[in-house]
């Protein structure tokens, strides 16, 4: 057999076809895999046709906007949710479903339109010849040229979405900044209002931008975190991670969630930046942080001299020595403009009128967010207070660990009281400012003597109060003697020697500790629970609530009607319990709970048949006519409804529950009652 022939095999026909499939999917996988995650000018994607990232982390393709139907070439996740983070064409928006993502003859990736006209591309100076555009599994995606050298990123280039492995960086010398950008709407991912991004001038923050105008304010980097925000972690715990280049004037933001890779912030159109997580085991995502959360964190809210306290209404209020620069615009609740002194500074008045006051000093204002225009110095602590003191210019100061001595010499603007965190902010005022301390120290220490005072005696009378009442409620449980039996005074009209009192530890036994799995049902009177005596006997036991609006009147009536009454369709009392607060009934157990267990479900009311209800009416008249004729006691039950009705194994009738039954004497047909009961 020479080289060129081919091998004769013999196969049956069921092996054959076996071999074709199994041909054929492995030459299609063998090409799918091929392409998968990379784009060629030989292999283009067209509308309708996507790329996922070698971890099927991330989808590249073409896609539509919620209620637009403009199309635009970007990346999302490869989920349910089907987050976008990065879009092209964000401002050329294709109208149709004509749209091409290729590369170049230059080696730039293009959006074409169905006129080849180039709608969007990559930001690259050289040609490349055969280079290739990868999507990784951060959700970078990369062209490379033949040597698998990255010659641009999408990283470069973000739109809203500021992802693990991004770096959001300012140059200071040549202006040029990598900056999320918010979309315009929901709907339409052009460039919008909003963006963020790192502001060098002094030193390093984060802000978001309204139309290049700062909306929300970090506070200044202190080499671990921003110390303007109190719930983001540290580099430390995987947080942020800014780096800095003096030489170069640059400065880049990044940061890593080594334990919860699937993080990523949004700036929202309406400029809001969100950390959002993944749920656990699910495609969805959470809002875990959101900035600026309220009015206190838009930047300036307060004007120049003012303070910000989100625990406080209204939430803006001057700096101590200071007053509203327009009391009626500051009354309407427009505070941007502000607050001036009540007095100038010693300074201040040497320079009008050349003669020298008391020497100003410094208001300690505890854990707040430091107002912006911070001029740093590397001065220790004490040299910082003296230096600023020593100068008329100075009108702030503070220190911060890692930062150093920060001084202010303009406004004081975007300051924020904090209750965690914040940086002790030392403020220049007249010297009969300090005084105040002391003053406001004794009105609050005396005013702090009153109302201690005041908080002994009302508690002291609501405790002699509660003391009266529990000792008059134990006066009336103890009517109940060691056989069970009331005082004359209780049964004038009924006997109980053979009601059987339980101890508390024997139902807590019988109830296995009045066990959840052991309820009942819940009643105005209190839960009931099934329980097992030692004997084997099954019982009820309902369980007065501290919560009922019954107590022990209601009871004692229960107890003082039902003991003697025999009658087969009336619930049968086999004793009681009270010890201390703790007052109990127990009832023979029916097992099938209560007569509306069964109208009001769907499923059980199929069981009760014509015949059955007809059974279950007569025994509740029966139950009733015993009641009002037949019984030594004429009894009126006043809360006859579906749910103190019990059924049997045989689903029998039986009356229950009497704590708002009343007693009629032989010759009474009527009575009155001064409070209202029943349901």
């Amino acid at each position: 057999m020479n080289e060129n022939q081919i091998p004769v095999m013999e196969f049956s026909s069921s092996g054959i076809s076996v071999a074709l499939v199994v041909l054929l999917i492995s030459c299609f996988c063998s090409d799918f895999g091929a392409a998968i995650d990379t784009i060629t000018s030989s292999e283009p994607i067209r509308d309708h046709e996507t790329i996922i990232s070698n971890g099927s982390a991330f989808k590249l393709g073409f896609f539509s906007p919620g209620n637009s139907t403009n199309r635009y070439m970007g990346i999302w996740y490869n989920d349910k949710s089907g987050a976008v983070v990065w879009v092209a064409n964000r401002n050329k928006p294709l109208k149709d479903s004509s749209g091409v993502f290729t590369i170049s003859e230059e080696g730039k990736l293009v959006v074409l339109n169905g006129q080849n006209e180039v709608l969007w591309s990559s930001d690259v100076s050289n040609s490349v010849t055969n280079a290739s555009a990868r999507l990784l599994d951060s959700g970078n995606l990369v062209l490379q040229d033949n040597n698998n050298v990255n010659i641009w990123a999408s990283f470069q280039e973000p739109t809203d979405a500021f992802m693990i492995g991004m770096k959001i960086s300012t140059n200071a010398r040549t202006g040029k900044k990598v900056q999320q950008i918010s979309w315009k709407s929901p709907s339409d991912p052009s460039t919008g209002t909003f963006s963020t991004g790192l502001d060098l001038s002094n030193i390093p923050q984060s802000f978001i931008w309204k139309n290049n105008l700062p909306y929300w304010r970090s506070g200044q980097w202190n080499g671990r975190e921003f110390i303007g925000v109190t719930n983001v972690d540290t580099i430390y715990l995987g947080g942020f991670q800014l780096v800095e280049d003096n030489q170069e004037g640059t400065a880049s933001l990044s940061f890593e969630f080594p334990l919860d890779p699937s993080t990523y912030f949004l700036l929202t159109w309406n400029g809001r930046s969100e950390q959002r997580d993944r749920v656990d085991g699910k495609d969805e995502w959470v809002v875990r942080y959101t900035y600026p959360s309220h009015e206190c964190d838009i930047y300036g809210c307060c004007g120049a001299f003012g303070i910000c306290d989100k625990t406080k209404k209204p939430f803006c209020s001057c700096l101590r020595g200071f007053k509203p620069k327009n009391s009626e615009e500051w009354n309407r609740g427009n505070w941007t403009s502000g607050c001036v002194r009540n007095t100038a500074l010693q300074c201040e008045s040497i320079n009008k009128t050349g003669e020298a006051n008391k020497e100003d000093g410094f208001l300690k204002m505890a854990m707040v967010k430091v107002p912006d225009f911070a001029e740093r110095t590397y001065d220790t602590e004490d040299k910082c207070r003296e230096f600023c003191l020593s100068n008329c210019s100075c009108i702030a100061y503070a220190y911060a660990v890692g930062i150093g001595c920060m001084q202010w010499r303009e406004n004081l603007t975007d300051i924020e009281q904090f209750y965690s965190k914040g940086t002790d902010f030392y403020i220049r005022v007249v010297h009969s400012e300090l005084g105040k301390d002391k003053k406001d120290m004794k009105v609050v220490i005396t005013v702090s003597v009153v109302v201690g005072a005041m908080t002994v005696i009302i508690c002291t009378f609501f405790l002699w109060r509660w003391m009266a009442k529990r000792k008059a409620m134990k006066e009336r449980s103890n009517t109940l003697t060691r056989d069970g039996n009331l005082s004359d005074k209780d049964t004038s009209q009924v006997k109980m020697q053979d009601l059987t009192l339980f101890s508390f530890e024997k139902l807590t036994t019988a109830t296995d500790n009045f066990n959840s799995a052991n309820k009942l049902g819940q009643g105005g009177f209190g839960p009931v629970y099934k329980g097992v005596l030692e004997d084997g006997q099954e019982i009820a036991v309902k369980r007065l609530s501290k919560a009922s609006g019954q107590g022990l009147q209601e009871f004692m009536n229960e107890v003082m009607v039902i003991s003697k009454l025999q009658h087969r369709n009336l619930v049968r009392l086999f004793g009681c319990c009270v010890e201390g607060e703790e007052k109990m009934l127990i009832y023979e157990c029916m097992p099938n709970k209560s007569l509306d267990a069964f109208l009001f479900d769907v499923d059980k009311r199929k069981l009760l048949d014509w015949g059955k209800r007809f059974n279950i009416i007569e025994g509740i008249s029966r139950g009733l006519l015993y009641l009002h004729r037949d019984s030594r006691l004429r009894i009126i039950h006043r809360d006859l409804k579906a749910s103190n009705i019990l059924l049997d194994e045989e689903l029998n009738p039986k009356i229950s529950d009497f704590g708002m039954a009343r007693i009629f004497g032989g010759d009474q047909d009527h009575a009155k009652t001064i409070r209202i009961v029943g349901t």
